[in-house]
């Protein structure tokens, strides 16, 4: 089969897909991306494209987004055609995220191609994380900015012949007119990799020694740290932690920007407001601001905690908490729908109130002082994982069944 994948961060969420597609061989698999140090992949023709058109800083803001959006899908059509043109590659199938457009205008190359499309959210005024924090409530014009955001996704539900949302709560975000369209499967967890690893081992540069699962580790991760992924509750939580748990050394993962919501006034960014709030009580020595590594530091991060902290608003799901299930980690985690969907209170974590610093600290604390009543979590946590996102037995079969519906019968994947 001639595969195109579409994705201005190439893999995005097709990594483990586009793997499993080059090594079973025999497809032709082209990928164009706005990013230009992507991965060389064997088996994968990556091809970059470049925006039509980028709008102006001073754009007006409600029509921002569209014009960004239809930058993006006439520069990676007109790269498409270029392929077709020069490199003699007409896909069966393309396989792309609206979000940012680049779907936009295939159809109007390509009539006849099949398009599933990653609808991944729709932003809504309630539900989501618009309002979800009564100290920030939302602008005046925050209905209408929201609802320009989706117009992209708006325009796609006709754009594609399917579209894939990987989890039931962010399907459920969009209109119910779009769920005649939308199937819901997740990207996939490769739980054959990522496994729990009792010998695991890592080294930090100013500790002695390599920590290992003897060492008392909390892990908090994200890719920035910021307040929709609950990073000013874990600091506020983290005094009484460590009052309580004088051996415990705690380990942040995540860059200091912004990739959802408003960023911090504070010069230091949210990292450098929590400091200046609550750093007074907290055990410098004992926390570890790492910010971003490469992947198999996380793995071994998350092997050896012994308590993986993961908060979140309302948002999508992160793939870095099913991972840590897969590899058996112990989590406390936030008390909301998408969280709930992977997570049972008691029996593959355990759920606090996203407001409330002190119940997460009691609850961590808890669990490091009480290890064998919460010994079940870890494997509990894996094997839900295994059993309902696992990429090779679960969710490639679902994904692969959608794409054989949309193309000829001599051109599926047996």
């Amino acid at each position: 089969m001639n595969f195109l994948f579409v994705h201005q961060n190439m893999p995005g969420q097709y990594r483990e897909l586009i793997e499993w597609l080059a090594q079973a061989g025999g497809h032709r698999i082209y990928f164009l991306t706005q990013r230009r140090d992507a991965p060389n992949l064997p088996g994968i023709e990556t091809r970059i494209y470049r925006p039509h058109h980028r709008p102006e800083p001073s754009a007006y803001g409600l029509s921002k987004i569209w014009e960004e959006a239809a930058g993006n899908g006439f520069g990676a059509v007109n790269a498409a055609r270029q392929i077709e043109v020069k490199e003699n590659f007409r896909p069966d199938i393309i396989i792309g995220h609206v979000g940012w457009g680049e779907l936009t205008f295939f159809k109007q190359l390509w009539a006849d191609v099949p398009i599933i499309g990653y609808f991944e959210y729709y932003y809504n005024m309630t539900g989501g994380t618009v309002g979800f924090d009564p100290d920030d409530p939302p602008s005046g014009h925050a209905p209408y900015l929201n609802h320009a955001r989706n117009i992209v996704p708006l325009a796609n539900i006709e754009t594609v012949d399917l579209g894939q949302c990987p989890t039931v709560w962010q399907r459920d975000r969009f209109p119910e007119s779009f769920h005649r369209k939308l199937y819901v499967t997740h990207d996939g967890i490769r739980t054959d990799r990522l496994r729990p690893d009792p010998e695991v081992s890592l080294g930090l540069g100013r500790l002695a020694k390599p920590l290992t699962r003897d060492d008392e580790v909390i892990t908090y991760i994200s890719r920035n740290l910021e307040k929709t992924r609950g990073f000013h509750i874990m600091m506020r939580a983290l005094p009484r932690i460590m009052r309580e748990r004088p051996n415990a050394r705690v380990v942040i993962v995540g860059g200091n920007d912004v990739s959802y919501g408003g960023k911090s006034k504070h010069p230091g960014g949210l990292r450098g407001e929590m400091a200046a709030e609550v750093g007074h009580e907290v055990d410098w020595d004992r926390v570890h601001f790492i910010g971003k590594v490469p992947y198999p530091d996380f793995q071994k991060l998350v092997q050896l905690s012994r308590c993986h902290i993961y908060l979140t608003m309302p948002f999508v799901l992160s793939w870095s908490l099913l991972e840590a299930m897969s590899m058996g980690a112990t989590i406390v985690a936030a008390d909301v729908a998408p969280v709930r969907e992977a997570i049972s209170h008691g029996k593959t974590g355990m759920l606090v109130d996203f407001f409330d610093p002190d119940a997460l600290a009691a609850q961590v604390v808890d669990v490091l002082a009480n290890p064998k009543a919460h010994a079940h979590l870890g494997p509990a946590a894996r094997g839900h994982v295994v059993a309902k996102y696992d990429f090779l037995t679960h969710c490639l079969p679902k994904h692969l069944a959608q794409i054989n519906a949309l193309v000829p019968e001599e051109k599926r994947i047996r």
